[in-house]
């Protein structure tokens, strides 16, 4: 993107960082572009992304950059913008060009895929899903759109409530492993990062699309470039009669953004509304088949940043969502005498942030801070009110205030990140944490890179751990923290046609909070874990992505064969257990997942994504299929096969999802049975 300047700036453009006097720096007053990195799929790497708009950096030192040694790939999972072979932090990245590829119809159903994340179905099609990360449960990952933190205090559940649409994206990057320097307090297990596209000139597109179980979907999107501005206005509606009884849905979103490139500063506007309804079959407990969620979800922020060494980049934002959840659905016939209205919530995230970097000869310093407030109006949860707001009798509110420091260096073919955050949260009194980060990388040769990290992180238990009372759960408002530390290591291999990794961790949590079920009699609790009680988690995550085109170039149809396999188990320094209970999450976690897709053509612009993934997960559940008192019931195994093909023609594009095609019957969590075969068909249209 062009940036206005005073003077005539000479813009080198490159390929690979050099292993030897490292570059990131090395241009005095040059501007050095670093491009894309065409046809890059589920990369596990060292980076955070692919980006597809060129950035600009402004580096500090020689005159010289050897335009063979630098690589293609921008890093945004740090507090700075690093490129793909200096980074000292992994992570995997979803790119469009996979998303274009895959048969799914919202995020939920895409970060299936991927090897390394655990996605607990409650309704398909971004309806609902508890996306967790290394053995966390959905609660202790962060959720971001373009680095906002979307992630919901009142209930992780409602998390990937955002306004997005597929067609939308650009990348998605996904950061393992506790991540509080990087994205705030919150992201214990690690954080995902949406990212939207960013277009550079105007342009526009739509599509629709039907199948089975009364599917319908329509997208459309526009950009419009004037001066030195470009917005872009987005829009989606998808609904189903479902495919089971009250599995029903409607979804809408729309999203605005703008973006201005201005002499000294960039600043990026964006609002977006979610609105979802939907029937939950069994959702929250298996004694009520009719439950039913209706939520709202409002967003705005406001982020800047200054060019030059020293950067300021400030972020605003404003968050509110909307939940009335019906326990037993309106009209449902026969409602027991008890039940005399429906839980309603409105939360309210609203925060400030400001990041300022200095680049030097020693590398870049970030520090900071961040200030993010955090509320809930409810008929259910808080402490009572003295006057009720219509249908809220009950509040709760904390602030949680933030500093933190980071450092990275490079030399030679080093890289060195340290630092570290200073947390407050106003919920626990007089008390300030510090949670470090140390995390290194050496590029041992051009193809081969090695790492590893430290992390520790904290999250604060959600308002529903704290104060959720009803007939079938008791929260706890003497709920402590959890605590978390990881050590990970790994390696990276690639060249031209092959991108592969292997990771090893091992975290440590403490304090974790979970829900309970002594006995299929009770209602489950929220409890923290006895304190002695360290829960040691064991991994490792292997990727494989091989680009059979670029092997054989020439009347080869195969273009594409990845693997990836994720493998966790979990130890106890404690055995200490209350009669052997349920536990909905912290015991709940998958041991083995194992993802595979080729892609391939027909004939000429007809394409076919096979997706395979198989899982095992431990942990059970309280089964009512076949006694009404509940038996408890281990997980079983499945196995999924969805299919697309897709035709272009011109500035068309005609696809075929076939989901689930041996019809697979299986759960993801509880007695939520998910969804068997599925056909969609859908046409898209761009306007370049």
């Amino acid at each position: 993107m062009n940036k206005k300047q005073m003077n005539t700036t000479k813009v080198f453009r490159f390929k690979r960082f050099a292993r030897k006097s490292y570059s990131v720096f090395n241009s005095l007053h040059k501007a050095v572009t670093i491009g894309v990195l065409a046809g890059t799929a589920l990369i596990s790497a060292h980076a955070a992304s692919v980006n597809p708009v060129e950035t600009t950096y402004k580096t500090t030192l020689s005159d010289s950059i050897p335009q063979e040694e630098l690589e293609e790939i921008v890093v945004t999972a740090s507090k700075v913008n690093l490129p793909l072979n200096l980074a000292a932090k992994q992570v995997t990245v979803i790119t469009a060009t996979d998303i274009e590829r895959s048969p799914v119809r919202s995020v939920e159903d895409l970060l299936q895929y991927v090897a390394g994340v655990d996605v607990l179905q409650r309704g398909p099609h971004g309806v609902q899903a508890d996306i967790s990360l290394r053995g966390g449960s959905f609660d202790q990952a962060a959720i971001l759109l373009n680095g906002v933190n979307l992630t919901n205090p009142q209930t992780g559940h409602y998390s990937f409530d955002i306004p997005i649409n597929l067609s939308d994206i650009e990348r998605i990057e996904i950061v393992q492993g506790p991540a509080s320097l990087l994205y705030g307090a919150g992201a214990f297990s690690g954080g995902i990062n949406i990212i939207t596209k960013r277009d550079s000139e105007s342009n526009a597109y739509a599509k629709v699309e039907g199948g089975m179980h009364g599917l319908f979907g329509a997208e459309a999107r526009g950009a419009y470039k004037t001066g030195s501005s470009l917005h872009r206005l987005s829009a989606g509606y998808k609904r189903s009669d479902g495919y089971i009884a009250n599995s029903d849905y409607n979804i809408l979103n729309l999203l605005w953004q703008s973006r201005f490139d201005l002499q000294d500063a960039d600043i990026d506007v964006q609002a977006g509304y979610n609105d979802k309804d939907y029937g939950a079959n069994t959702f929250y407990s298996a004694q009520y088949p009719n439950q039913f969620d209706d939520t709202e979800a409002i967003f705005a922020s406001v982020r800047g940043e200054t060019h030059g060494r020293l950067k300021f980049i400030p972020h605003l934002y404003w968050s509110r969502h909307y939940d009335e959840y019906q326990l037993i659905r309106e009209g449902t016939p026969n409602v027991p005498e008890w039940y005399t209205d429906h839980n309603y919530h409105r939360s309210d995230v609203f925060g400030a942030n400001l990041n300022m970097q200095y680049a030097s000869s020693l590398g870049i310093t970030s520090f900071g801070g961040e200030f993010r407030n955090e509320g809930i109006l409810s008929s259910v949860l808080g402490q009572k009110m003295d006057q009720a707001i219509g249908k809220y009798t009950k509040s709760y509110n904390r602030t949680n205030i933030s500093y933190f420091l980071e450092h990275n260096f490079v030399v030679d073919q080093f890289t060195l990140s340290l630092g570290g955050l200073l947390n407050h949260n106003t919920a626990i009194v007089n008390k300030y944490s510090f949670y470090p980060a140390v995390n290194a990388s050496f590029r041992a040769t051009k193809n081969v890179s090695l790492y590893a990290s430290w992390n520790k992180a904290t999250r604060m238990p959600t308002f529903t751990d704290l104060y959720y009372n009803t007939t079938t759960h008791s929260g706890n408002d003497a709920l402590l923290p959890e605590y978390s530390q990881s050590l990970e290591g790994g390696i990276k291999y690639h060249n031209r046609f092959l991108n592969s990794s292997v990771a090893l961790y091992h975290n440590r949590g403490q304090n974790l909070i979970d829900w309970i079920k002594p006995d299929a009699d009770s209602k489950w609790q929220a409890i923290n874990l006895d304190k002695d009680e360290v829960l040691k988690t064991y991994g490792g995550e292997a990727s494989f992505s091989l680009f059979l085109d670029e092997i054989v170039p020439s009347g080869n149809p195969f273009k594409l064969l990845q693997l990836g396999y994720a493998y966790l188990t979990q130890d106890y320094a404690s055995q200490k257990e209350i009669n052997n209970p349920v536990s909905m999450y912290v015991r709940n976690f998958l041991r083995h997942k194992f993802t595979a897709n080729l892609v391939h053509t027909l004939v000429k612009d007809l394409s076919v994504s096979w997706n395979f993934r198989w899982q095992d997960r431990a942990g059970s559940y309280v089964n009512y299929a076949h006694s009404a008192d509940g038996e408890k019931t281990d997980y079983k195994p499945f196995s999924i096969l969805d299919i697309k093909v897709n035709y272009e023609w011109k500035d068309f594009d005609f696809s075929v999802n076939a989901n689930n095609v041996f019809n697979s019957q299986h759960i993801d969590l509880g007695n939520i049975p998910q969804a068997g075969f599925w056909l969609t068909g859908g046409i898209s249209y761009r306007i370049r």
